[in-house]
């Protein structure tokens, strides 16, 4: 009885700091439930605190709980907060490949058959697809301009004989004439199978399909998943969609977040009318509005309001200095006049971190590079290849691969090498020890989340990752295209290289690429919380000429908004005291809100002496004070979130990746349930 009172207690405490919509969201009853979430609106924070409080309530069993994300990344953040806010059950959280993968995974292993392995090398295999189709004389391809096409076909369920007419009606300008490129769709499609390869498009259609032809095989997946989640509901497209709408069936436990302003992935086949329309197609849906804003000020609202034809948002920020919009007379002057505004920025931030250069597309970011460089600003480009495709990484995968081995302990050598080397080492062995550790906190992850882990099925998950950003978090000015920006956020944010061809891209023709050009620089205006400049230049080299350039068409409107707010003071703006003074008021207003005691009697706790038990066991073994083994703030939270995978263990306080590969297995054998 009082442990279900305590949990009553854990549940209610997440509604402490909520405001008034976000409230609704979390505990809203009806469903569906579609959350309406603007930029910087606490979407993350509503989304994990309705599903803890839910689990918590015993209304939902948090291992029939699918929350889909669309990165690793984001499935891992949202983990995190999980164990953070008292569910101590794990909940399934992942991409749809991961989920379709895993599905599979299982779906032929009871049935015996041997997985079709994943495409690996996509261009190579497209390369002898379009030699076979050009051999008629046609115009040759652009591979990566062929794959990207061949991914918005899919994407929306377009197949070969529909597509010159799809491509036409959609304004796509393929590589090759529409014929041809329906031709290439087809053959790729046909060799695939010849070969017995899939490729990530495929995992969603198998999965669907093995539910649409199997019903009873669709009622066991569907007994497994009960209760659906999905985070940025305007970037699912229709492949995505049908197969949700699979795992789905004619249940209402469904709850989406979207922000219509933010759909940016169009090109890539998403399609935003699917949260757009989601009351036509949902009747009994709730519809719920969060136009509060907890990250800019209201300077860059203003700004941001004038992309937008929705109501402007209202923020709990604190104001700041007004944006600026500044020309400049060649692409070389406006990169080192960014190059110098971030020196001024950092003198007063004490943070490269704290700052990002804002690009449409990554060629701009070549020459800012530079100037930063040159200047000697440590800078980072986001979204680069990162450790996954270094010579070691490389090597790590091929011999993971194989059947047999077991991934725990992989995991375990693999942090042993990746501990710091004692003494002077070359830089090369340090960017190889942080390449290792970043890919052992790859295969944790991945530990976390399969329940029969093997090497294949590792390399097969770790496949599914696109994107994901492994490089250390040093201090550095972030450098990245709009798109990459996407879901961060810094106090000073400096948007170039704003002219026409640019933003909007020059290939942006029909009113929907148009109109998504300008959400795409809503976007990366919302990437700033305190300090916005946005500059172009009059003229850019591109190759061996320089051209004339004009300033993007968004700049007037955006420029009557800065005219309205004033002039940006001329003396240092201290940006920094302004946003610690916004966050700490908002933090305030958490610990104002009411909450109940929720505190465990811990001293008490049957678990918390078997951990203290233990660590002194082996304190005394190893002759080191038993702080060494686990220190207090870590045992107490240990005993308090009772975690049931390593992924759970390793996100808390005091859970260091050594102790981690060290003492893990042991604290969840302590930690697991008692039958």
């Amino acid at each position: 009885m009082a442990s279900e009172l305590f949990t009553r207690h854990e549940a209610d405490a997440l509604l402490a700091g909520l405001s008034e919509p976000q409230l609704r969201a979390v505990i809203c009853e009806q469903g569906p439930v579609v959350v309406i979430a603007g930029a910087g609106s606490g979407k993350t924070r509503v989304l994990s605190r309705r599903i803890a409080r839910r689990c918590l309530n015993e209304e939902t069993d948090p291992r029939r709980v699918m929350a889909v994300t669309f990165t690793r990344k984001a499935a891992g953040e949202l983990q995190r907060r999980l164990a953070t806010v008292g569910l101590r059950d794990p909940v399934a959280a992942g991409t749809f490949h991961s989920f379709a993968l895993m599905q599979l995974r299982s779906r032929w292993a009871d049935r015996g058959i041997e997985p079709p392995p994943l495409l690996q090398n996509r261009f190579r295999f497209l390369s002898g697809v379009v030699k076979r189709v050009g051999k008629g004389g046609e115009k040759r391809a652009d591979l990566s301009a062929v794959s990207s096409e061949i991914d918005w076909a899919r994407a929306r369920l377009v197949d070969a004989s529909f597509y010159p007419q799809a491509a036409v009606e959609a304004g796509r300008t393929p590589p090759v004439p529409v014929n041809q490129m329906a031709a290439i769709l087809d053959d790729y499609q046909n060799q695939k199978r010849k070969r017995r390869v899939v490729d990530f498009d495929d995992l969603l259609m198998l999965a669907t399909r093995d539910m649409r032809n199997d019903s009873r095989y669709a009622d066991a997946v569907r007994w497994r998943y009960r209760h659906f989640y999905v985070d940025e509901f305007q970037d699912v497209n229709p492949l995505q969609y049908e197969l949700l709408s699979t795992w789905r069936a004619n249940r209402d436990d469904l709850f989406v977040v979207g922000d219509p302003n933010q759909a940016i992935y169009g090109w890539n086949g998403a399609d935003p009318n699917l949260l757009a329309r989601f009351m036509a197609r949902e009747p009994k849906a709730t519809v719920i509005e969060l136009r509060n804003n907890y990250r800019s000020s209201p300077q860059i609202l203003s700004l941001a309001g004038a992309l937008t034809s929705s109501p402007p948002m209202t923020t709990e920020c604190s104001d700041g200095p007004a944006p600026t919009i500044t020309a400049h007379g060649d692409d070389r002057a406006e990169a080192e006049a960014i190059a110098r505004r971030a020196a001024e920025a950092y003198s007063i931030a004490g943070s490269w971190s704290d700052q990002a250069v804002l690009v449409r597309t990554n060629a701009q970011l070549v020459i800012i590079e530079q100037a930063l460089s040159g200047l000697g600003i440590p800078n980072r480009i986001r979204g680069g290849s990162g450790p996954l495709a270094t010579p070691e990484i490389k090597a790590e995968l091929k011999a993971l691969d194989r059947q047999g081995i077991n991934v725990s302990v992989a995991l375990d050598d693999l942090l042993d090498r990746s501990l710091p080397s004692q003494g002077s080492v070359p830089p090369s062995e340090i960017e190889r020890k942080a390449n290792l550790a970043a890919f052992a906190q790859l295969v944790g992850d991945y530990l976390a989340t399969d329940s029969e882990p093997t090497g294949p099925r590792l390399v097969a998950w770790i496949g599914t990752l696109v994107n994901e950003d492994l490089d250390a978090k040093a201090d550095a000015v972030e450098l990245a295209t709009f798109h990459a920006a996407k879901g961060l956020e810094w106090p000073v944010v400096h948007l170039a290289g704003l002219e026409e061809g640019f933003s909007p891209i020059a290939y942006a023709k029909t009113g929907a690429q148009l109109a998504e050009e300008k959400r795409l620089l809503y976007v990366a205006v919302t990437r700033a919380e305190a300090e916005l400049h946005l500059t172009w230049a009059m003229k850019r080299t591109f190759g061996d000429r320089q051209a004339k350039r004009q300033p993007s068409p968004y700049l007037g409107a955006l420029q009557d908004v800065i005219g309205r707010l004033g002039v940006a003071p001329r003396h240092r703006v201290d940006w920094r005291s302004g946003l610690a003074r916004t966050r700490h008021n908002y933090q305030q207003a958490i610990r104002r809100a009411p909450k109940p005691n929720t505190e465990r009697p811990i001293d008490d706790d049957a678990v918390y002496q078997s951990l203290r038990q233990w660590r002194r066991a082996r304190a005394r073994a190893a002759d080191v004070p038993d702080h060494v083994i686990l220190p207090d703030q870590a045992l107490r939270a240990v005993a308090k979130h009772r975690p049931q995978s390593i992924g759970a263990l390793g996100a808390l306080p005091g859970i260091t990746p050594v102790r981690l590969a060290r003492f893990g297995n042991d604290i969840l054998q302590l930690t697991a349930p008692k039958s």
